[in-house]
């Protein structure tokens, strides 16, 4: 029997506000345990929550990005459940009339265009986290975390495979990045996952039963886990069992999922709507505002790069993939007025490739925007070649200085001059009778030979083209 696998993606985004969703409690990562919960996060007795209007912001600001219908009224409701790490017992979350509802994102795959649907975005409040043989083997408790402004993102069990999904995955993450909601930092647990994964007969209308697979905290984790579940329960079902409706959690060690717990229904929350707070009204001048304040959004951008620099849409796609990637491109274009492929080409090139083998983000990129943009002016008038601008490059990157610099200092301005080639040809062609005999005599391949052996004697510094002319006149001769 040939089997379908049926993917939903619960996305939580820890929101980039500077306080607490119902408090005035910092959200900085890694402060000591217990430091920036308050009374409102630890549920002393007696305490009100207010909401966070930036968390409201960027809430919309999300919904208006996938093309969200904008709720402008909506209910805070009490979800129930008892673990350490949530102090009320209860958490504060929406249910019935989330802020944000049906919604869509495009994922180009493959080149193949496909649309999955986004049921819903909610706001709530993050719970504390368990910190396991924290002390003497014991598990502590840490509330930093409790409170911290949470937007979660339920897909349409739209996907079909793993591979979808995670191309969903790190479209929203790009998404939420771009509107700066949300830093996107999956391993501090800013941005979490959990697939919802099934099976059924391929041309089956009825979903099985499904199981969640809960806080996986990698792209390459949600890919493994998704495929390894989808084995799992096709493997119980081609041997006569049944799948249970369970939360399973992935152990990537192990390379395998297991069970957790049942997984719970909406009733047994027993979600009831927050006495503590009041209908959240969003008024028409709000959202304009916030409307007015979108950025570009990552499809857009990917366009105009294709449209207004000629770029192939795997080149805008990959320059796009940030925004202070996307900036970091057109400021070196902008700078050297440049040809808009020559930069992409150093910018996903040897720019990347540094930054990924050093480990370093963007912001840390030890060459400039502006020193960039100086080795490609030295490019485009020939001052160097492109082989020795790589040797410039590494330079820049180890020094920090500028490409004119490095240049200066290392010698290393081409040799243009016709009359100073042609020399260095001749001894060439004298030092290697055979081979221009070859040559005349129809072995066209030893040309390469040749270009080898004057570039070698120039040190590389010669102008290729140049070295290629004077070759095919003085071996033709």
């Amino acid at each position: 029997m040939e089997w379908e696998t049926v993917i939903g993606l619960e996305v939580h985004a820890q929101l980039s506000t500077r306080s607490k969703i119902f408090s005035g409690a910092p959200t900085a990562y890694g402060a000591p345990p217990n430091q920036q919960a308050n009374e409102i996060d630890i549920a002393l007795p007696g305490v009100l929550p207010v909401l966070n209007r930036e968390a409201v912001r960027m809430a919309v600001r999300f919904g208006l990005a996938v093309e969200a219908a904008i709720n402008h009224r909506s209910v805070f409701a009490r979800k129930n459940y008892f673990y350490p790490d949530l102090p009320k017992g209860y958490q504060i979350s929406q249910y019935e009339l989330p802020i944000v509802q049906n919604g869509r994102l495009q994922l180009d795959l493959d080149g193949e265009v496909c649309v999955i649907g986004i049921t819903r975005a909610h706001l709530e409040e993050d719970a504390g986290k368990s910190l396991h043989d924290a002390v003497d083997g014991m598990t502590g408790v840490d509330l930093n975390r409790a409170g911290t402004p949470l937007l979660e993102i339920v897909s349409e069990p739209d996907m079909r495979s793993a591979a979808q999904a995670v191309t969903y995955l790190k479209a929203l993450h790009t998404l939420v990045r771009y509107l700066e909601i949300c830093d996107g930092n999956m391993q501090e647990g800013s941005f979490r996952c959990d697939a919802n994964v099934s099976v059924r007969p391929r041309g089956e209308a009825r979903f099985g039963t499904r199981t969640e697979l809960k806080n996986i905290n990698s792209f390459r984790f949600v890919e493994r886990a998704i495929e390894y579940e989808a084995r799992r329960q096709i493997a119980v079902l081609e041997g006569g069992g049944s799948i249970r409706q369970e939360t399973r959690l992935y152990d990537a060690d192990r390379d395998e999922t297991r069970s957790m717990r049942s997984k719970e229904e909406a009733n047994d929350y027993r979600y009831f709507p927050d006495p503590d707070l009041p209908p959240l009204i969003l008024t028409p001048d709000f959202v304009a505002a916030v409307q007015a304040d979108m950025p570009e959004l990552p499809s857009a951008k990917r366009e105009r790069f294709c449209a207004d620099y000629g770029l192939s849409r795997y080149d805008a796609t990959l320059l796009t993939a940030t925004r202070e990637l996307a900036a970091y491109y057109e400021s070196v274009v902008a700078d050297g007025a440049l040809d808009p492929k020559l930069v992409a080409n150093w910018v996903a090139g040897e720019l990347l490739a540094h930054l990924n083998s050093a480990g370093l983000e963007l912001a840390a990129s030890r060459v400039s925007a502006s020193h960039l943009a100086g080795l490609l002016r030295r490019i485009r008038d020939n001052t160097i070649s492109g082989k020795i601008a790589k040797e410039v490059f590494e330079a820049m990157w180890t020094e920090g200085a500028d490409a004119d610099s490095v240049i200066a200092a290392r010698g290393l301005t081409q040799i243009t001059d016709d009359s100073a080639i042609e020399s260095i040809v001749d001894e060439v062609m004298a030092a290697h009778p055979k081979q221009v005999a070859q040559y005349r005599s129809g072995e066209e391949k030893v040309f390469g030979f040749f270009v080898g052996q004057v570039m070698k004697a120039s040190r590389g510094k010669a102008n290729p083209a140049k070295v290629n002319d004077i070759l095919k006149r003085k071996l033709s001769a």
